[in-house]
């Protein structure tokens, strides 16, 4: 028999709505839900789970518009926070991550979705132990855009891809290439982005569609270490139009 797990907390259609000082323990599923919301603050959440615990967002927040989201601790088996479609303007600061699988703007275009994702800002973040970083990931076969979105001043502390973009997602399975038509990443900026990575492939790896490929994606002072001594680190792109100003190591 099948039981749906519960999320612990879900608001929708809220209006100004403001969360604060909560501490989540070992949601069944993810633990903070923002659903059809307008003007949101969440801040001093603690939220926890085991790290290898599935689909245990922190927060997830879908069509929804003027978030706020500052102070915060997540400790996950899955994302720290994920933006779905229908989201815009969202102001992510100072939030320690870790573990679990990152800030994620999506997965977009599920099921060959349209799915919008706009203004995004992401700064002053730190991912311990993470799965992912930095990540945007969406499916094949959809539609729509993820655009105008900043990662700023990320702090990384043996973190597992690091800055990553992938238009191939498949939720851990093994998907082939296809040329269908794909959600549109642009305007993407990584700045000041430094660290220690654990990652044994592409420590940057931007994965994109060669029908609908990412486009203005920009690379400012960029510092990722190995955390294994003599450890090389190299990077992939594939149909992404990218621009770098990176910094030499100390």
């Amino acid at each position: 028999m099948h039981f749906d797990r519960p999320t612990a907390m879900r608001f929708f259609n809220c209006n100004n709505l403001y969360v604060s000082g909560l501490k989540h323990i070992n949601s069944q599923k993810n633990h903070v839900s923002i659903n059809g919301c307008n003007g949101v603050t969440i801040e001093k959440l603690h939220i926890i789970a085991p790290e290898r615990s599935p689909n245990t967002d922190g927060i997830d927040i879908s069509f929804s518009t003027s978030i706020q989201i500052h102070n915060c601790t997540i400790k996950t088996g899955d994302d720290c926070i994920a933006i779905n479609g229908g989201t815009s303007n969202v102001n992510i600061t100072q939030v320690a991550c870790g573990p679990g699988h990152g800030i994620s703007v999506g997965s977009l275009g599920h099921n060959g979705a349209h799915d919008e994702v706009q203004g995004i800002l992401v700064n002053k973040c730190c991912f311990n132990g993470t799965r992912n970083g930095a990540r945007i990931k969406t499916w094949q076969g959809g539609s729509g855009f993820a655009r105008n979105i900043s990662f700023s001043d990320i702090t990384l502390i043996a973190a597992d891809n690091p800055i990553i973009i992938d238009q191939f997602y498949c939720n851990g399975r093994v998907c082939k290439p296809t040329n269908e038509s794909a959600v549109q990443v642009s305007d993407v900026t990584y700045t000041g982005i430094q660290g220690t990575t654990v990652c044994k492939k592409a420590t940057i790896n931007f994965s994109c569609s060669d029908t609908v490929p990412c486009t203005n994606i920009t690379l400012n002072n960029i510092n990722i270490t190995s955390a294994a001594p003599n450890s090389p680190l190299h990077s992939r792109c594939i149909n992404a139009q990218v621009t770098a100003h990176l910094t030499e190591p100390p």
